[in-house]
């Protein structure tokens, strides 16, 4: 698979006309392919890669908040329609605070404030138990079977503050908010499973979320040093209770103008594009309404037309920019 050199932008699925575009064409005929360059936020590198994230644009206002959040070290509670880039600050915020690996806590209706900071597989545990039982061997650690989630990696202890992203709070059970309050105050947690050990066990090493890495817990007790940096990210489906509000600052990030939308495109994919793209930004704003249409759709667009793709192609514009809400 090919890419575009580092830092530039993407130039686009194709360079040699509409034709070169279709790479799939549906006569059951199989071909040697070889794959274009994608689009800039549709790459994936190594975890670890310190490469330059794609610019973040914020307004200074909003900025402000961000910053009002790092001071007070209270979760951002970001909120906004789909597409304003609530999850991308995140990132940013992780980037250019040098805070090390982002860590993801997608919130679903299943989701627990106990998974979230850690899990026990105690079946694990007795299966490797009785194995070594049997063959004359050491019982493994009970460290071995206990490993932190992302808040409970957030919260280890360490020089720098971790970034902590908790995504769609509002999709998680109508208790989430409330469960949370105690960890976002006291910065700690307890691992029952680890305070009923003996004392001769007081230490143990726990698997950290971090690439199978370990972390030291004393007594059971896990006590960040300095709070993470923690954004919280809500589509607004659902009201919070006041006291989750009260230990939060909230940012509400509005749909993008059309002078910040051509700031977006000309950032992620170059000026060229977005002197190609007017009348794409044109019909976008046209058929945007909150809620109905994100701005990395519009981004899909102008990425296309920058191949030399031809969106008047029967229904193709409406694929790429479909509403999000309504009825398909």
């Amino acid at each position: 698979m090919t890419t575009a050199p580092e830092g530039e932008p993407a130039s686009g699925p194709a360079s040699g006309g509409d034709a070169d575009w279709r790479l799939f064409r549906g006569d059951g005929v199989p071909r040697a392919i070889a794959l274009p360059s994608a689009p800039p936020w549709r790459r994936f590198t190594p975890v670890r890669s310190m490469r330059p994230e794609l610019p973040y644009l914020i307004e200074p206002r909003h900025a402000d908040v961000v910053n009002a959040a790092l001071h007070l070290r209270r979760p951002l509670l970001v909120t906004g329609p789909a597409g304003t880039g609530k999850s991308s600050l995140a990132r940013a915020i992780a980037h250019e605070l040098r805070l090390g690996e982002l860590l993801r806590w997608p919130v679903n209706s299943r989701s627990t404030v106990k998974d979230a900071l850690y899990q026990y597989d105690a079946i694990g545990r007795l299966r490797e138990t009785t194995l070594s039982r049997d063959r004359g061997e050491r019982e493994p650690s009970i460290g071995t079977f206990i490993r932190l989630g992302p808040l409970g990696t957030a919260l280890v202890p360490s020089a720098a503050p971790r970034a902590l992203l908790i995504d769609e709070m509002d999709k998680g059970d109508v208790d989430l908010p409330n469960d949370l309050l105690t960890v976002f105050e006291e910065g700690l947690f307890d691992i029952p499973e680890l305070t009923r050990l003996p004392e001769d066990m007081a230490d143990v090493e726990v698997q950290n979320l971090d690439h199978l890495g370990t972390v030291r817990v004393h007594r059971g007790l896990v006590q960040c040093a300095e709070f993470p940096v923690v954004v919280i990210t809500s589509n607004g489906e659902r009201d919070f209770p006041p006291a989750f509000l009260r230990r939060c600052v909230r940012l509400d990030l509005p749909v993008p103008d059309e002078e910040r939308l051509r700031a977006i495109v000309a950032a992620h994919l170059g000026d060229d594009a977005l002197r190609e793209a007017e009348d794409l930004i044109e019909v976008f704003l046209r058929r945007r309404a909150p809620g109905e249409l994100a701005t990395d759709q519009l981004l899909n667009a102008v990425f296309l037309r920058a191949g030399g793709i031809d969106l008047d192609a029967e229904g193709l514009l409406d694929a790429v920019l479909h509403q999000l809400t309504g009825a398909m």
